[in-house]
């Protein structure tokens, strides 16, 4: 558990969950390439949906920045940063983070997500997000996981509603997306709430 949770030795951490056609893994160096090119063809497709790019959003400065803070925090155990992989290859088809871990009286944590526009609309994201709930509940013996998305991103709200989240609400301008502060709609789903099974491996 030790490994999976964050640091032990000063390595990054090594744990994978594995589905039938993806997988999740926590980046490392060698994935800067692939990470550089897919952001960098993928910008148009995700600049609607994210937090304002600075000027040096696809570039090696970017993923060595991102590293740093995804390793700080697996050693924090406040943040679990996956690349989402394909399993039979390694191409990396996007990303997945587990933030705002809370342990004590809530156990929580939220997820956000990307997938590059090249592999778009093919269900790795679901499959993504059915694996990352997985770690969540089964791992770290989280209690309750929320997620947001923009009312328009339609795609996004039914990848969450098809991993078993529940639609709760509207959060007024809850996040500053591309600089504009912007209404999401709130998800939440809980350990015991029915979710699709997928064959994963720790």
């Amino acid at each position: 558990m030790a490994e999976v949770l964050g640091f032990i030795t000063g390595r990054p951490p090594s744990h994978r969950v594995i589905g039938p056609r993806v997988m999740l893994r926590p980046p490392v160096r060698a994935d800067e390439r692939q990470w550089v090119e897919i952001r960098k063809i993928s910008e148009d497709f995700l600049v609607p949906w994210e937090p304002t790019w600075p000027s040096d959003a696809a570039t090696p400065v970017a993923f060595n920045r991102r590293l740093k803070r995804f390793y700080a925090g697996w050693r924090e155990g406040s943040t679990y940063a996956f690349l989402i992989v394909e399993k039979k290859d390694g191409t990396l088809l996007g990303g997945i983070t587990l933030t705002n871990v809370r342990r004590g009286v809530a156990q929580s944590g939220s997820i956000g997500y990307w997938i590059g526009e090249p592999h778009a609309r093919n269900g790795y994201m679901s499959e993504g997000v059915q694996l990352m709930l997985s770690f969540a509940f089964d791992t770290l013996r989280l209690h309750r996981v929320e997620a947001a998305c923009l009312p328009s991103n339609q795609p996004s709200g039914d990848v969450l509603l098809k991993a078993g989240f529940t639609q709760e609400g509207l959060a007024r301008r809850y996040l500053r997306i591309n600089g504009e502060w912007r209404d999401h709609l709130t998800f939440g789903i809980l350990r015991d709430d029915p979710r699709p099974t997928v064959p994963i491996y720790g």
